[in-house]
């Protein structure tokens, strides 16, 4: 496989240039600063969009973490953007949160503090800060963390809650997106936290975060992994009171390789032997989700027993992460031969070979999904991240 492996690697990284030029070329906002807050699926670009905290925050991981590998000062440059951008316009200087959204014109739109999106400054901050050494950007992750921790955290029943008001007042609308349900503990918002915290402890050896990270990483296992068919659990009551809802096959494959990561960064190694487990369990029970052309479909509801017949482009990203740590950890073939279907499917399917990053995803029928090429939610963060890790470990 070698000679695979070292072409997948090219690839990989011909990809990632690809990515960021994308973002570089199409994205940068001259007129009001930042970044563009939407691109349609044609490339039409929206220059009154709503910039959003999570796609800027994810951008600013994007260009830091690319450029440990490119050494490229351009993404140097796009990463130091996108932190001036959260710093002067994000960074809430009255009450110390995260604006979730801002009009075009960079002034404050949605100001809630929804603690998913404070999850992804942290990750972006602590990027920034590994290639940058800017003390701005380490004082900013330390403190949001120590938000979350001040209001987010349950200290009776543990885990944390999704949203609260500008001033960190209780809210009614927990929810990420119309497609999510309104409960106050969710498996996306602790993965991401835990992402944000083990990334900043990466800069940042404090021992509190540290065994922070390690009761988080507890509460994950004790509820949000169903160790008997091992799948994620996703909505949650603060009492831990599980709302079913339907499977997510991108979110169990990214939780598969992340969350072992997140462990493994910490240094924990009675919880690394465990989501050493719970990584091989949910590569083998994933499967189920992927298609004989080797793309992942996005949901299953066990309850109607429908498949929402979609490819999102993220999840294929995560796939490819997943199942290439499960070859690592158990050398079985069957994992890597996954990897490269994908990348096939990817290929062929996926990426905009016209006009650059990848699409939204395809149809059953391999229509391309109309929906936005950059946004809210579209971001270089899966698909950069995909690249970035398989060429690492590769």
């Amino acid at each position: 496989m070698t000679s695979e492996l070292k072409n997948l690697k090219i690839e990989l990284r011909l990809e990632l240039q690809n990515i960021l030029e994308y973002w570089m070329n199409h994205t940068i906002d001259s007129k009001n600063g930042g970044f563009i807050g939407q691109i349609d699926f044609e490339n039409h670009k929206n220059d009154d969009a709503d910039k959003g905290a999570v796609l800027n925050a994810r951008i600013l991981w994007a260009f830091s973490a690319a450029y440990h590998l490119s050494k490229n000062e351009e993404h140097k440059n796009t990463a130091r953007r996108a932190f001036e951008y959260i710093k002067n316009y994000f960074l809430d200087p009255e009450h110390g949160g995260i604006f979730w959204s801002l009009h075009f014109d960079s002034t404050p739109k949605d100001t809630k503090n929804q603690i998913y999106a404070l999850g992804f400054v942290i990750y972006g901050m602590a990027e920034y800060y590994s290639i940058s050494k800017s003390e701005e950007a380490l004082t900013i992750a330390i403190q949001l963390y120590k938000k979350i921790e001040a209001y987010s955290f349950d200290p009776i029943n543990k885990g944390y809650l999704e949203a609260f008001t500008r001033d960190w007042k209780l809210i009614d609308d927990l929810r990420l997106s119309d497609k999510d349900a309104n409960e106050k503990k969710t498996m996306n918002t602790h993965l991401h936290i835990v992402e944000g915290y083990a990334n900043l402890y990466k800069v940042w050896k404090d021992e509190t975060l540290r065994q922070t990270i390690i009761e988080l990483l507890t509460t994950i296992e004790t509820y949000f992994i169903n160790t008997e068919n091992g799948h994620l659990r996703l909505f949650f009551d603060e009492n831990w009171i599980e709302k079913p809802d339907v499977i997510s096959y991108g979110h169990d494959i990214e939780a598969a390789w992340l969350l072992l990561q997140c462990a493994e960064i910490i240094g924990d190694t009675t919880l690394v032997a465990k989501y050493k487990k719970h990584a091989i369990q949910i590569a083998e029970v994933t499967k189920e989700g992927i298609d004989t052309d080797g793309g992942l479909w996005y949901e299953y509801d066990p309850e109607t027993q429908q498949l929402m017949a979609e490819k999102h482009s993220w999840p294929q990203a995560e796939l490819m992460i997943g199942y290439y740590n499960a070859w690592q950890l158990s050398e079985n073939q069957d994992y890597l031969d996954i990897v490269f279907h994908n990348w096939s499917f990817v290929k062929k399917h996926i990426i905009d070979h016209e006009n650059g990053e990848w699409f939204w995803g395809v149809n059953s029928d391999y229509s391309t999904m109309q929906k936005d090429k950059a946004g809210f939610w579209k971001c270089p963060y899966h698909n950069s991240r995909a690249c970035i890790e398989l060429i690492h470990r590769i």
